[in-house]
């Protein structure tokens, strides 16, 4: 299990194995089945499980290098094993300030590939008659010795030292094989002391060709066989520019694990909305006006169509307007707006909808929100009959005796509410019990991966809308028969579209403001405002996926990361910061 230690806060878990069960619990929702019991993650975690990967020692201060030191002796026993990875340089360091080392550690080191070596693998990367270019330049690789095999004032005698040094390590070995074995790459530059003085000079140039160079390797492809090949065809310099704020974004974030500092690796979709700062006073506002005069216009417009149109029964449309916004546009707006900010802070969800083995479950959830359904269908009735006899008021009291007009209106909704308690509160407990139901986790063989994590959040979200549009349909016919069964067709047909709209807007009310998990909401509007102002594109998880099969982010559970920290630090460093996050920016050509 791979775990950036950036993200271990030794004061809220003082031992190694309460973190990792911490974070199994987050990451993993398969180990929070009820089948598994409560302790599953802490027993994997405790009882050595679970080989963990901690990546990045180096890059914490060194108070905080002192905290995982000393917190790992505390927490590591005779048959405990874990892998720590760190920088040579920096690791000497950290063990010399923290007065202790790792008890019992092997510290594996790997040395620097030779020259030869370098160009043997390039070597057996090229066909088999690369060209004359290729070959002085493997011939001025293999002529170059090693930095440690060269004397102090000799560096002349290393013709291609930036290649070789840069060469020396995976890392730079694999960047040089990706974008210059491309067929027609010429790769005289590497050579260039001119143009590449030092390895961090060249290094710079390849991760800046990267990009390109792995797009136009793999062309887009629909079969499921070839895993690491995309979906779409990106542009670069989009992609580049995409990839580019997000990482400047991540490495400007307040540092994970209590350590201070910024930065993180981790890409989380369901926190883009709360680091972005989507949920603005402003936004909000702007989202209740919206829903309120969206919601209130569908309905004026519906209720004006089903009483015989505008030039007919305008005084009629003017009063179910005016209901519309008090009754169902402002409830609806108010609930949107003031429910959205939260939203940004809930975890992803985890919708399994298979009923096999798990229909007792569903039976014992929906039979737990009965009363609570009851209530809301005594509650929504007696507030949706008062409404529409306040239109009949408002529309005969222009006309006749306002206050008694009024009085009438509102006794009419205590009928409604006692016959609607039950047609429409079951169906709300039905609805309620399903999104539980779908919202417990459940044992799984898949893995968790940031697709699988957003599909089934967006899954379980839009459960929760259909099976509340289910309920509103139920009160639609209620409102309907009520209303204009005993007057006719007509009448019937305006009931039943009043009651349409009505019932929509507590669906779509109550399927908002109910729930746990609405990451997916606010993920659609953060990806909204980034794609306006040019930051990100509009698919954004899309379009993450096929970095990752193009070999630009790779997975860590539900979390992506940057393929390798240097490409990381290399984009968030050369992407220019936004200076006016209001301001539209043009997007790349």
């Amino acid at each position: 299990m791979l775990l950036p230690v950036a993200g271990w806060d030794t004061q809220r878990h003082p031992r190694l194995q309460e973190w990792i069960a911490d974070r199994l619990t987050g990451d993993y929702p398969a180990l929070r089945a009820p089948e598994l019991g409560t302790e599953a993650a802490r027993a994997l975690a405790g009882r050595g499980h679970i080989l963990p990967v901690l990546d990045g020692l180096d890059e914490l201060p060194p108070p905080a290098q002192t905290a995982v030191i000393t917190a790992l002796n505390r927490s590591l026993g005779g048959d405990d094993q874990l892998i720590l990875t760190s920088r040579t340089t920096e690791f000497t360091a950290a063990i010399t300030t923290a007065g202790d080392v790792i008890t019992s550690a092997a510290v594996l080191e790997p040395l620097p590939l030779t020259p030869a070596a370098a160009a043997d693998y390039l070597t057996r990367c090229l066909p088999p008659s690369p060209g004359p270019a290729w070959q002085q330049t493997l011939t001025a690789l293999r002529a170059t010795p090693p930095a440690d095999q060269t004397p102090p004032g000799r560096a002349a005698h290393r013709p291609a030292a930036a290649l070789a040094d840069l060469a020396a390590t995976p890392l730079g070995l694999w960047l040089v094989r990706t974008v210059y074995t491309a067929p027609g790459a010429d790769p005289t530059p590497l050579t260039d002391p001119a143009r590449f003085p030092t390895p961090a000079a060249l290094q710079a140039h390849l991760l800046d060709q990267l990009i390109p160079a792995l797009i136009d390797a793999r062309p887009p492809s629909d079969n499921s066989a070839e895993p690491f090949r995309p979906r779409r065809r990106h542009d670069p310099a989009q992609v580049r520019h995409w990839l580019g704020y997000l990482a400047h974004h991540l490495t400007t974030q307040p540092a994970t694990g209590g350590h201070g500092g910024q930065g993180t690796r981790d890409l989380a979709w369901w926190r883009l909305a709360a680091t972005t700062h989507t949920f603005t006073p402003t936004t909000r506002l702007r989202l209740t006006l919206t829903t309120t005069l969206t919601t209130a216009l569908t309905i004026v417009l519906i209720g004006l169509t089903a009483s015989g149109g505008l030039t007919d029964r305008l005084v009629e449309g003017l009063a179910y307007g005016l209901t519309a916004v008090l009754a169902f546009g402002l409830v609806f707006g108010l609930v949107f707006g003031l429910t959205a900010r939260s939203w940004a802070q809930d975890s992803p969800g985890y919708a399994d909808l298979h009923i096999r083995r798990r229909s007792a479950a569903l039976a014992r959830n929906i039979a737990a929100r009965l009363p609570l359904g009851l209530a809301l269908g005594l509650a929504i009735g007696l507030a949706f009959g008062s409404a529409a006899g306040l239109v009949d008021a408002l529309v005969d009291g222009l006309v006749y005796n306002l206050p008694d007009r009024l009085s009438d209106g509102l006794a009419a909704g205590l009928p409604v509410a006692l016959v609607s308690a039950g047609p429409v509160g079951l169906p709300l407990a039905l609805a309620l019990g399903i999104m539980a139901w779908a919202a417990t986790p459940a044992q799984t063989q898949h893995a968790t991966t940031p697709m699988s994590s957003w599909r089934t959040d967006r899954r379980l979200n839009l459960l929760r809308v259909s099976t509340t549009l289910a309920s509103g349909l139920v009160f639609t016919l209620l409102v309907g028969l009520w209303d204009g069964f005993p007057d006719g067709w007509s009448e019937l047909a305006a009931g039943l579209t009043f009651g349409l709209a009505a019932g929509l807007t507590v669906a779509l009310t109550v399927g908002l403001a109910f729930g746990k998990h609405r990451a997916w909401w606010a993920y659609l509007i953060a990806t909204w405002k980034l794609a306006r102002a040019g930051h990100l594109p509009r698919r954004l998880m899309p379009f993450l996926d096929d970095c990752h099969r193009l070999g630009l982010l790779r997975t860590v559970g539900p979390y992506y990361q940057f393929r390798h920290a240097e490409l990381h630090d290399h984009l968030a460093a050369t992407h220019p910061p936004p200076h006016n996050t209001g301001r539209r920016h043009r997007r790349p050509t």
